[in-house]
């Protein structure tokens, strides 16, 4: 049963659009669709929402501390409301696949991402779900930093946003702990 969900992004408007702020952009669909809201909570070193689905009751996390310190937030939220690993989805961008993928993942390691990083050294464990969304490779010599730091042109945002009812339609199976549907439904 999932019961924080974390979207990993750098806080602020410059970022607002990048690719590294793929997490932000679907939690920020997924509050929206819910007529839910964010509030700063400087105890948990971000901005905190509460959302109900059917009888399911979650959190919904978006760190101010840049990517690279999310653990401290991510951390934070789970000493404070008990929450296990196992109970964790973390949204974030994926370099190894093609723009719009949805992919769900439980585990592994952090594969260069330096907020995934920082959430296993902070909290001491792998053991969380991912939902890693595609935002594809640079082109050419460009350097990944400059990339998942510059912005979606519209049709790339676009995109991203159009798959967004894949990942709504998940939240239903993964607050019942029905992780394996959940999987099945969004890679089938």
């Amino acid at each position: 049963m999932i019961k924080l969900v974390v979207g990993l992004g750098n806080p602020g408007q410059k970022y607002a659009k990048t690719r590294h702020n793929a997490g932000f952009l679907l939690l920020d669909e997924l509050i929206r669709a819910g007529s839910a809201f964010f509030s700063p909570q400087s105890r948990f070193f971000g901005e905190l929402a509460e959302m109900r689905v059917g009888g399911g009751r979650f959190y919904l996390l978006k760190p101010a501390t840049f990517m690279n310190r999310s653990g401290q937030s991510v951390s934070a939220v789970m000493k404070y409301y008990k929450i296990e690993p196992d109970e964790v989805l973390v949204l974030h961008d994926e370099l190894d696949f093609e723009l719009g993928v949805l992919k769900l993942k439980f585990g592994g390691g952090h594969g260069g991402h330096n907020g995934l990083r920082d959430i296993i050294a902070a909290t001491g464990s792998k053991d969380f779900l991912r939902l890693r969304v595609g935002v594809g490779r640079p082109q050419g010599s460009q350097a990944v930093a400059d990339y998942v730091l510059s912005d979606f042109t519209r049709r790339d945002f676009e995109l991203l946003m159009s798959r967004f009812s894949d990942f709504h339609t998940l939240i239903p199976l993964l607050l019942a702990g029905d992780t394996e549907s959940a999987m099945h439904k969004l890679h089938s």
